[in-house]
């Protein structure tokens, strides 16, 4: 078996893990670096980390149309039920054996207001454990913070972090976060959206790959990268 993760631009990312299709914040409609739409991407399971618009994203279509389990904190998940949508609830430092593995929400330095306005809870990273055991982490839109550490203490295959500054953390930031992740392999993403968040990855890459031993794949939207499990 082997899973693979696929960035579509901006923060929605695609994880194939066996039979198991899921999406990160489905954000297609309004993106202007969608590498597909909203009825392109299918889904059995769905997870939110924060409320924004631009993370919530289509959720609420892909979803009814797919019948995917939409998975997020607490507060977003109870706004999904309430709309009829069939959820999993969990929180930061929870962890949950779902059928595509072991997934735990973790910390995110971020806000997390809904489209309506309404509490989304607290922002969250998440940490996936797949059947094999390769350890995913995407960090979700954070600052940095030292506890990314302890993260890394678990011993991460593959780190996906935001770059593009401004809302998340920069190139300095994402450079120190994965000082203290470790990871094997590290995606950025969460730049180049629009111009506030422009960055070069390419050359975060060059800074990353001289002072760590971690390899970074820069992908564009629609590539992906797999792990052999």
């Amino acid at each position: 078996m082997k899973t693979t993760l696929t960035w579509y631009g901006h923060a929605s990312l695609g994880l194939q893990v066996g039979e198991h299709q899921l999406l990160v914040d489905p954000f297609f409609t309004g993106n202007p670096v969608a590498a597909i739409s909203a009825e392109e991407a299918t889904a059995n399971f769905i997870i939110i980390t924060h409320g924004h618009g631009d993370h919530v994203g289509d959720a609420l279509d892909i979803a009814k149309r797919d019948n995917a389990l939409i998975i997020s904190n607490f507060e977003i998940s109870n706004w999904f039920e309430a709309q009829g949508y069939q959820t999993h609830a969990q929180h930061l430092g929870g962890g949950f054996q779902h059928p595509f593995g072991y997934l735990k929400l973790t910390l995110a330095l971020h806000g997390s207001q809904l489209p309506d306005g309404g509490y989304g809870g607290n922002p969250a990273g998440l940490l996936l454990t797949t059947p094999e055991g390769k350890k995913i982490y995407m960090a979700g839109d954070t600052g940095l913070f030292g506890d990314m550490k302890l993260i890394g203490d678990e011993g991460i295959d593959l780190a996906v972090i935001p770059i593009g500054d401004n809302y998340t953390m920069g190139p300095d930031d994402a450079l120190r976060a994965v000082k203290l992740l470790r990871p094997k392999v590290v995606i950025p993403i969460h730049y180049n959206t629009w111009p506030l968040i422009a960055q070069d990855p390419q050359a975060w890459k060059t800074r990353v790959e001289a002072e760590t031993e971690t390899k970074v794949v820069v992908l564009n939207p629609g590539e992906s990268i797999s792990l052999e499990e």
